[in-house]
C-alpha cells in the first residue's frame, strides 16, 4: 500500500492501472477497502487511486483540536490529484461524495467529472430550510458525540446502523463484522465539521464538470431531500435510481459497491460525453 507524507500527515492509498486517473473516495466506516471490486474493474483501463481519509487505515488520525471539515479532507487528497497531468474523475460515496464535491469546487480545472453515490452534504439542508432532514443529521451527530466522546461506541454504532440500514442492524451482524463496524465508525466523531460548510447550491450549480448522482429511492429522508435540492439546482446532472444501493453497501460492509452500481460507474467513466451515459445505462 503506497504512502504519502506531507507536513507530518501520512496518507495511505491503493493504486492500480494506467491511463486517465480516477480517484475513489470512501464513505464513513468503510475505508478504501470498499472499492476492491471497482478497482479491479476500472484498473484494466484507468489509473485508479483510492485514498484512506483521516483516521482510516494508516492515514493519520485527526488530532482533534477542532472539528474536521471538508476542506481538511480535500487538503489530504490534493497530492493525489496533483499526481496527474490530466484532469481526473472523482467518485465518492456518502461522506466521500461530499468530499468529492468539495474537491471539484476547489480544483475545477483538474476535475473532468464526478460520480456521486448518495452524497450527504447535510449542510445544504440547513441552508435551504429542509429542517426535518437536517434534524435527522443533527441527531445522528449528537448520538455519535454523546457516546463516542466517552469511548462507548456500541450504542453509537447501534444508532448509526439503525439509521442507515434499519432496526436491529448491528445486533444482526456477526461478532467479527460488528467489531469491524464499530472500529470503522470511530473517525466519524470528528467528521461533523461538514455541517458548518459554507458552500451553497449556487456554488455547486456553477460547477461545469459532467456529473452523475446515483441514489436509492427508498433511502433515508435526509439523503432524499439532498437529492431533491440537487435535482432542482443542477438540471444538467444525470440522476439515476438504484433500488437497494445503500442497503447493499452496508450489509456487505462495503467490500464492494454492488454489481449494478459497478456497471453504472463503468459506463459513466467510459462515456465520452455526459449525455451518452443515460443512453448506455437505461
Amino acid at each position: 500500500m503506497p504512502i504519502l507524507e506531507k507536513d507530518d500527515v501520512v496518507l495511505d492509498y491503493l493504486e492500480t492501472g494506467q491511463g486517465t486517473t480516477v480517484i475513489l473516495i470512501h464513505s464513513t466506516v468503510s475505508g478504501n477497502r470498499q472499492w476492491k471490486t471497482l478497482m479491479e474493474d476500472l484498473g484494466r483501463d484507468f489509473r485508479v487511486l483510492a485514498p484512506n481519509l483521516r483516521g482510516y487505515g494508516k492515514t493519520s488520525s485527526w488530532p482533534g483540536e477542532r472539528t474536521l471539515n471538508l476542506s481538511d479532507q480535500v487538503q489530504l487528497i490534493e497530492p493525489l490529484i496533483g499526481t496527474s497531468e490530466q484532469r481526473v474523475y472523482l467518485i465518492g460515496h456518502s461522506y466521500g461524495g461530499s468530499v468529492a464535491l468539495k474537491a471539484a469546487m476547489c480544483f475545477p480545472e483538474k476535475t473532468e467529472g464526478l460520480l456521486l453515490l448518495e452524497p450527504n452534504p447535510f449542510y445544504l439542508l440547513r441552508q435551504n430550510h429542509r429542517m426535518e432532514g437536517y434534524r435527522e443529521a443533527l441527531e445522528l451527530r449528537d448520538q455519535i458525540r454523546k457516546h463516542g466522546s466517552k469511548n462507548n461506541w456500541t450504542p453509537a454504532a447501534d444508532y448509526f446502523a439503525n439509521y442507515w440500514i434499519g432496526p436491529g442492524a448491528l445486533e444482526n451482524m456477526s461478532e467479527k463484522r460488528k467489531h469491524i463496524f464499530i472500529e470503522g465508525l470511530k473517525p466519524n466523531l470528528y467528521e461533523w465539521g461538514m455541517l458548518e460548510e459554507q458552500s451553497t447550491l449556487e456554488d455547486i450549480r456553477n460547477q461545469r464538470q459532467k456529473t452523475m448522482l446515483i441514489y436509492d429511492p427508498k433511502t433515508v429522508r435526509s439523503i432524499l431531500e439532498i437529492t431533491e435540492l440537487l435535482k432542482d439546482a443542477c438540471p444538467d446532472w444525470d440522476f439515476e435510481k438504484v433500488p437497494g444501493l445503500f442497503l447493499i453497501n452496508l450489509t456487505v460492509m462495503w467490500s464492494e459497491i454492488g454489481n449494478v452500481s459497478n456497471e453504472k460507474i463503468s459506463y459513466y467513466i467510459y462515456a465520452p460525453e455526459a449525455e451518452s451515459v443515460s443512453r448506455k445505462i437505461n
